[in-house]
């Protein structure tokens, strides 16, 4: 029987939603709010994972800054990831800033403003399309 997730999947989860619980309650550093843990990808031999995080803030600055935060508090955020996890070996974390999110906002704007923009076309040429015909609906009550 094939199992339906593996291991790391499972730990990743885990360390996902403990990360997330930790940014929002026990980092108490200004620069760090609204902070979103999207994923985590663990190795197979869980020594290390990828923490893919999101800010609220989209300024290239601000999430440079934030991650090097982060990144100095990497040893405290392990620290409290080994007492709540259950684990033998508390992998080392890397965190890594995911636009994904960004870039979804981003395109869904540009759909948004493309559609406006044919439904703005479509509404001056069924102007010009009503003017032409009504033009020459005169021209044809005219001649008669």
């Amino acid at each position: 029987m094939a199992r339906e997730y593996a291991r790391t999947d499972r730990v990743g989860q885990q360390i996902q939603k403990e990360i997330a619980v930790i940014l929002m309650r026990e980092i108490k550093d200004p620069r760090l709010s609204m902070t979103t843990v999207s994923a985590v990808e663990v190795t197979r031999d869980l020594a290390y994972a990828k923490v893919f995080v999101t800010f609220f803030n989209d300024n290239a600055d601000e999430v440079k800054e934030s991650l090097e935060v982060l990144a100095e508090a990497e040893g405290y955020i392990r620290s409290l990831l080994g007492k709540r996890l259950r684990a033998r070996i508390m992998p080392h974390l890397r965190f890594i800033y995911d636009s994904s999110m960004s870039e979804g906002v981003r395109m869904s704007a540009l759909v948004d403003q493309a559609v406006a923009s044919d439904s703005h076309k479509g509404d001056i040429e069924s102007d010009s399309t009503n003017s032409s015909i009504d033009s020459n609906t005169e021209d044809s009550e005219k001649s008669e």
